[in-house]
């Protein structure tokens, strides 16, 4: 359509026009030139039923901003981005490590470990805690988060929206994303009472401890829009991005490292001779890795998980690219048109880590590298994403050789549809590098920096 109409179009779903925003130049000028006017969000049926118009992902106007600037300092103050939250990554990657190791180089389908790894960072930095991989709850929470994750972009959404009485009586999948969405509101109301009942720690460790400091502190501002429920959630909201997003961007670098082997070994051949054979890596250590920075980069850009960035609204009549949008309209950014900008990426169709490359081998950025969005809603945990990605993955590397099973000769890199764009179910390999990885990673070693 952008190549009949221009890279600005309306498109109409029913009576309810929605303009896309299409290629790189459009998507940054129409969601940063006027930022403040396209930084709402759609109020749709689902959306209510969901948030009620509370926490970050989905809410709007004073109550958005506020929780949102309160969530980004709150990180900060967490440790993202520094030592104590790398201590936390670290010790999921061992994790994860360690139960690859106990395969014996068997094949196996990596999904479900890496959901756990990445399940148990966000339980770690908003909960205060990880959970075992045998615990029942563990796994219901994963599955909860997963069916809702699905059916926000499914057909039964769409019927949703279009009959919502007909959807509350009649449709399964309806029922299962409420019964799924109940589950999680239970569990984290039982972690918040928990926090309470223990009484107000000596120093915050984890979101909850934060939020419900806020809460004290802001007691008789009219203004405050610091409570429970808000609470409840943003916490919601962290788990349904922070794990569907990176653990499904994970899940398609092990399956590149599988199919293309020659840029394994160059990421393993860097790690052992920068890093040598055993030591913990941090995220501080992409500055003196710039192959393995710009593979994780391409992974992301070429995986190219979240077609459409959620859909945004201008919350006034406002121009964009010249053209006059009124108030209440939704806008929906194109990321893959972005992503594979041919005006912006040499090869945009083919796994090509050189995009992040100059010609001497230094890492670049790039200004179209937009994974996260852009504008006022950009991803509020982006930075902890960039941490996990670097380290889990490197991690991996340097432990594990990834091959395909005996007798397998190629792999589907097709993308399987859904609420982010997943690889098809593969299995692989994970050979131990012993040669270079020493059997146990440091296990007293981690649980002094976890400790610490």
């Amino acid at each position: 359509m952008a190549k009949i109409y221009g890279n600005i179009f309306t498109l109409w779903i029913s009576d309810v026009p929605m303009v896309v925003l299409q290629g790189f130049k459009a998507v940054k000028e129409g969601l940063t030139v006027q930022a403040e006017d396209v930084a709402g969000r759609p109020t749709n049926n689902m959306y209510h039923l969901l948030t009620h118009g509370n926490g970050v992902m989905f809410s709007n106007g004073h109550l958005w901003k506020q929780q949102r600037r309160f969530g980004l300092a709150t990180m900060r103050k967490m440790g993202v981005g520094k030592k104590d939250q790398e201590y936390q990554l670290q010790e999921e990657a061992h994790h994860l490590v360690k139960y690859l190791r106990k395969t014996n180089g068997k094949p196996l389908d990596p999904s479900m470990p890496i959901v756990h790894t990445v399940s148990n960072v966000i339980c770690s930095v908003v909960l205060g805690h990880r959970f075992s991989i045998d615990d029942e709850n563990f796994h219901r929470l994963i599955e909860s988060i997963d069916t809702i994750t699905a059916f926000g972009n499914s057909i039964s959404y769409f019927v949703t929206e279009m009959f919502p009485w007909l959807a509350k009586y009649f449709l399964a999948p309806f029922k299962q994303a409420v019964s799924s969405v109940n589950f999680v509101k239970a569990l984290l109301a039982k972690e918040i009472k928990s926090h309470k009942e223990r009484g107000k720690p000596d120093e915050n460790r984890d979101f909850i401890d934060y939020y419900l400091d806020e809460i004290d502190k802001t007691k008789g501002d009219a203004d405050a829009t610091y409570d429970e429920e808000n609470l409840m959630q943003t916490i919601f909201d962290l788990f349904i991005a922070g794990t569907e997003t990176t653990a499904t961007t994970l899940r398609w670098a092990l399956l590149y490292m599988v199919v293309y082997p020659d840029v394994q070994g160059k990421v393993q051949k860097e790690l052992d001779d920068v890093l040598g054979c055993s030591r913990l890596i941090s995220y501080e250590d992409r500055r003196k890795l710039p192959y393995t920075n710009a593979v994780i980069h391409e992974i992301q850009r070429y995986s190219n998980i979240v077609l459409i960035a959620l859909p945004r609204q201008s919350v006034k009549d406002t121009r964009l690219l010249g053209f006059s949008v009124p108030k209440n309209t939704t806008i929906l950014a194109n990321i893959d048109s972005v992503l594979s900008d041919p005006g912006k990426w040499e090869t945009p169709d083919q796994f090509n880590p050189g995009h992040f490359l100059d010609k001497d081998g230094n890492f670049v950025n790039r200004e179209a590298f937009l994974p996260f969005s852009i504008g006022h809603r950009v991803c509020m945990g982006e930075l902890l994403a960039r941490m996990e990605l670097f380290i889990v993955f490197s991690t991996l590397l340097q432990a594990f050789t990834f091959t395909l099973p005996e007798g397998v000769k190629e792999v589907n890199t097709k993308l399987v549809f859904g609420s982010t764009m997943k690889p098809p179910p593969y299995q692989l390999c994970a050979i131990p590098r012993e040669a270079v990885v020493p059997h146990r990673l440091g296990e007293g070693l981690l649980h002094r920096i976890v400790s610490a």
